[in-house]
């Protein structure tokens, strides 16, 4: 074992991952600084050791024990570069949390991230799953990611073009494991139009939608009304977000509308139509599920929940049966938005 890292054997990690689900690493290390993520990756590598990076542990499933190292990047530092009278690039080491983040820029007058707020996580983890809601994508405002590549060992600045972004996708997520996020780069500004088209947003501020709101009043307002809608994860264990909203041909959908006429979508393009996930699940009969342990949010359908000390595979199996569910009702495939790691 390395004498210059903190390595824990057989750490419990339960409350390390949002879900709340019990599992345990073989090795665990918490990194503050570029030379300890270093120095970990190489002893794994002498190890013959699986390796997991992880942040917030927000988006991923335990389905059983990990087998290898567990990182958990707790890279912090904020600062501001190409500082100009109207904009500004803020940049956020991997470890920061990143609804702190969000509310830091709105708090400095600087526009781009606020509806992004109270999303759980850091913000090493939201280029890896592209972040988005409330007609906001990270991709937006991303100027560029620092990363270690661990195939070649070199540390690199991947623009936006380089991340290959799409929903709720990027070359991070289709490249696991090559990748380690060391810090984001994010372009702001003090001018830009903020982003209130959000059916719910707009409802919220009314009359004063059409007024000079700050970006602080943006984000708080995307914060009550998550609140009203999204369980708080300290409170009811939850990995946000379980499905991603499918898109599908639009032929497809013509189809579907004809047996569902008030089917929820969104056009994308001329040929393709995104479904609300929610809506579908909630139709299919899942919405308020519950059994003696693990469910489905009683007023959001795309969040499951572990109510009573549930394991991973509670949770898979629940996601199977809803996916199942979905695909008989409406002939559409969900994809779940977590990562499923350990287990066999």
């Amino acid at each position: 074992m390395s004498p210059m890292l903190p390595l824990q054997e057989q750490a419990l990690l339960q409350s390390l991952n949002t879900m709340a689900v019990p599992a345990v690493a073989r090795f665990l290390v918490e990194v503050t600084s570029q030379d300890q993520l270093t120095s970990a990756l190489d002893w794994a590598r002498e190890e013959s050791l699986p390796v997991l990076i992880l942040g917030g542990g927000s988006n991923l499933v335990f389905a059983g024990d990990y087998p290898g190292l567990v990182i958990r990047i707790a890279l912090q530092g904020r600062s501001w570069e190409q500082v100009t009278d109207d904009s500004a690039v803020l940049v956020l080491k991997a470890g920061e949390n990143w609804h702190d983040s969000v509310l830091y820029a709105a708090r400095s007058g600087y526009r781009g991230i606020e509806n992004l707020a109270l999303i759980p996580g850091t913000a090493g983890a939201a280029p890896v799953q592209n972040i988005g809601a409330y007609g906001t994508e990270l991709c937006d405002i991303l100027q560029s990611v620092t990363v270690l590549d661990r195939q070649t060992h070199a540390v690199e600045r991947l623009t936006v073009n380089d991340c290959a972004f799409g929903y709720r996708d990027s070359r991070f997520k289709r490249e696991p494991g090559r990748y380690v996020i060391l810090e984001i780069r994010l372009k702001l500004s003090r001018s830009a139009s903020l982003n209130i088209g959000y059916k719910d947003l707009q409802e919220y501020f009314g009359e004063a939608s059409g007024s000079g709101l700050t970006p602080l009043e943006v984000a708080e307002g995307v914060m009550a009304v998550r609140h009203r809608k999204l369980p708080d994860p300290s409170v009811l264990p939850n990995a946000g977000s379980f499905f991603k909203n499918p898109v599908i041909p639009l032929a497809q959908f013509k189809a579907l509308q004809l047996a569902h006429e008030h089917v929820v979508f969104y056009p994308v393009g001329e040929s393709q139509v995104k479904l609300a996930a929610a809506w579908l699940i909630d139709q299919a009969g899942w919405k308020g599920y519950r059994d003696a342990r693990v469910g489905v949010h009683n007023r959001q359908a795309l969040v499951l929940i572990n109510h009573s000390g549930g394991t991973g595979e509670d949770i898979l199996r629940l996601a199977a049966k809803i996916k199942e569910s979905v695909w008989k009702t409406f002939g559409v495939v969900l994809e779940m938005e977590p990562g499923v790691v350990g287990g066999l």
